[in-house]
């Protein structure tokens, strides 16, 4: 099977660019604010997969932001749900974000195939993008589609509204949501030379 994979932020606060006919008053998006005590994030980080045997999407939200450890579990999930189809290898088009070619992926990567080829199961064949050309893959506009689709002018959705409006206008089911288990990296701090 062909699949284009492809990360999104759903925000719940921005308004995504729309354009309608209006006859005297023109119709405006504002970006929205969160009222006090809301613990909700105001963006919530999502992994999907446009397949080409269907042109569905398979999606996962996630707890946190994409990172190597994660993208190997939305990976590992995607292999099973196409596994249950009866597929035996997907070709996976994305781009080269930093968790994509990290070295952990990679390992995953290669000892996932060794064990879809000892075991059985779904093997995958990466193939990456040109940097810096996201209209090459064709799930993009398909994320434009459905921000435009689940919007709200009047208030700000909450994280389960947005996941279930995208979750309805792509036909998909809900799922857990993935955990970003592994601690952030802290960012090396420069020193100044001291004369």
């Amino acid at each position: 099977m062909l699949g284009f994979q492809d990360e999104c932020w759903w925000s719940r606060l921005a308004q995504p660019d729309l354009h309608a006919w209006a006859a005297e008053d023109p119709l405006r998006l504002q970006e929205l604010a969160v009222c006090k005590g809301d613990t909700d994030p105001k963006a919530l980080a999502c992994y999907g997969l446009l397949r080409g045997d269907t042109g569905g999407m398979l999606l996962r939200f996630v707890d946190g932001r994409p990172v190597s450890q994660v993208t190997t579990d939305y990976l590992a999930w995607v292999c099973g749900e196409l596994a249950r189809e009866g597929k035996e290898a997907l070709l996976l088009v994305w781009d080269n974000a930093s968790w994509h070619i990290s070295r952990r992926v990679r390992v995953w990567l290669k000892e996932h195939n060794r064990r879809a080829k000892r075991e059985g199961g779904v093997r995958l064949l990466v193939c990456r993008l040109p940097s810096k050309s996201p209209w090459l893959n064709p799930i993009e506009p398909k994320w434009v589609h459905g921000k435009r689709a689940i919007v709200e002018p009047e208030q700000v959705l909450t994280a389960r509204e947005v996941e279930t409006r995208a979750c309805d206008y792509y036909g998909c089911t809900p799922h857990e949501h993935l955990q970003q288990t592994d601690p952030p990296k802290k960012q090396p701090t420069k020193r100044k030379k001291v004369a």
